[in-house]
């Protein structure tokens, strides 16, 4: 950090800002590159702003020695910006727990540096895993700088740790499908190819994030999906085009620090050439999604689109271990290639959900009002109690992970049954309109079925417990009475008794099955509390 302070003493067009904390206790910094000292951020957002990301995984600091020279080359003129209306904003350490935790041997297949910092941050979170759930400090004030500036661009700075090939850079580009409308568009057709072509004239040949494990790339790959846990899934919330680029960790550290460099420095002339236009194809998307009626919330791989890519690998084979004795797979270098390989990048929606004009919070659930809030949700808390027709969803199925992920145990492959009901809301719950330009966040987030919803994320669990039961003995005669007031009730259990063996020789489980149909059932269990209206 003396590095950026010393210069924002010595330069009016360079600033550096606190904001907020991180769980190290330390302030999370931003600096800021203005050509006309423009620092107050309602000014700033209404230029075209490009907001770096470094040091999320501090064992993968390229980014960091990167935009330090870049920063001291816009600052001395050695490189240009002739639009005053670029702005380059640089988070210089995102992770500064792990950057304290400095050692020389953790990333054990990375070419340098001598020294760099842990993956996991003060509290040993992957921080590129808490962009939606927010577990960190650290997330909870970049939420404020993301919001506060609104990026037209984000790049986020990575080391790979997969394959072996030839290129230094690759990059992970934000899905055109899951970008969505003309911004989507614009960053498939103008803005990769911008990239390509000008990295490519820099003497850095660039091809997609290479998304193999165990395998060699040899025969083509998918496009990593980043839903929005990572940092560029989230951005995507909010119509941001984002650039996760991953330096080579078997390339010398200086090279790979040079093709990081390279990489910012043609995103900032991306910006000063078609900054504009990027502007108006966002704005265009943000419109779509206020007036669409449904928006998608899960995607799957296209495996109909792929594109052809020039790759440049080694040859991969196996040999027998030294260790174990076994076949491994190495890659041989001195047997380069380059060849068309397939890499599939398309997705097709595969759940979509239509959008309310309002979901309703109660006050009790403040974990997600306070996650709102950071993301500078707009909402109104109800002045009087107040009984209101709602879309009501019950968790009918799902799954649960059965290894903690991040602090959490992650549920998926979520189904819900949906009822309409009155339902008596208190004062003080809150109502949250989806005519708003965080309404893609609010549905990706507030669905349950939603691959990084916030009831995936354990935020609802909860309403997945039963708070009371019955006693066989005591309920037996209840049961009795209850089958003679419902002749339906009684006719279907008499079906699964017919159907079902296990539920025919339990009593248990056909007085559960009473019990459950019948008053007495408890309505919080597994209905979810979040509420949606809709005015018409």
């Amino acid at each position: 950090m003396d590095y950026f302070h010393r210069l924002g003493d010595a330069y009016e067009a360079f600033r550096v800002v606190e904001y907020g904390k991180t769980d190290s206790g330390f302030p999370l910094h931003l600096g800021i590159y203005s050509k006309e000292s423009t620092f107050i951020p309602s000014d700033i957002k209404k230029k075209n702003v490009l907001l770096i990301n470094n040091a999320i995984h501090p064992g993968e600091p390229d980014g960091v020695d990167a935009s330090m020279m870049l920063l001291r080359d816009l600052l001395q003129g050695k490189v240009t910006i002739e639009d005053d209306n670029t702005i380059v904003a640089v988070i210089p350490f995102y992770n500064i727990g792990g950057a304290l935790n400095r050692n020389s041997s953790t990333r054990a297949n990375q070419d340098g540096p001598h020294e760099y910092g842990f993956r996991g941050n003060a509290k040993n979170l992957d921080l590129n895993r808490d962009f939606v759930k927010m577990d960190s400090e650290n997330m909870r004030s970049f939420a404020e700088i993301f919001h506060l500036y609104e990026p037209d661009l984000f790049i986020d700075t990575h080391v790979s740790n997969g394959a072996d090939y030839q290129h230094v850079l690759t990059y992970l580009a934000t899905h055109e499908e899951k970008l969505g409308g003309e911004i989507g568009a614009f960053m498939k057709e103008k803005m990769n190819p911008f990239m390509e072509n000008e990295m490519e004239n820099e003497g850095w040949d660039i091809v997609p994030y290479v998304n193999v494990w165990g395998t060699t790339p040899d025969k083509g790959y998918v496009q990593f999906f980043d839903s929005p846990r990572y940092s560029s899934g989230y951005t995507a919330l909010f119509n941001t085009p984002s650039y996760v680029i991953e330096t080579h960790m078997l390339k010398p550290y200086k090279q790979r620090t040079l093709a990081t460099y390279a990489f910012l420095k043609k995103a900032i002339e991306f910006l000063e050439r078609h900054g504009d236009a990027l502007t108006v194809a966002k704005e265009a998307k943000i419109e779509a999604d206020l007036k669409a009626e449904s928006m998608a919330i899960n995607w799957s791989l296209d495996s109909s689109k792929v594109d052809q890519i020039s790759f440049k690998g080694y040859e991969g084979s196996y040999k027998d271990s030294e260790v174990s004795g076994l076949p491994r797979l190495y890659y041989d270098r001195s047997k380069p290639y380059e060849k068309e390989i397939p890499f599939y990048s398309g997705l097709k929606v595969t759940k979509t959900e239509k959008k309310p004009d309002f979901f309703i919070i109660p006050k009790a659930w403040g974990n997600v009002i306070a996650a709102l809030e950071y993301n500078h949700i707009k909402m109104k808390q109800l002045e009087e109690d107040q009984t209101m027709k709602v879309e009501v969803k019950y968790i009918e199925q799902y799954q649960t992970v059965k290894s903690p992920y991040e602090g959490h145990y992650l549920h998926y492959d979520v189904t819900t049954t949906t009822k309409e009901e009155e339902v008596m809301f208190r004062k003080g719950d809150y109502m949250v309109p989806t005519a708003q330009r965080g309404v893609r966040f609010l549905m990706e987030t507030l669905t349950p079925e939603a691959k990084d919803s916030y009831f995936a994320w354990n935020y609802f669990d909860p309403i997945l417990q039963q708070k009371e039961h019955f006693s066989s003995y005591v309920f037996e005669d209840k049961a009795v009475r209850i089958l003679e007031k419902n002749p339906e009730l009684k006719e279907a259990l008499e079906k699964r008794k017919k159907e079902d063996e296990g539920f025919r020789n339990s009593a248990y489980q056909q007085l559960e099955f009473i019990y459950d149909h019948s008053d007495h059932k408890e309505k919080s269990h597994l209905r979810y509390p979040i509420y949606k209206l809709n005015n018409q």
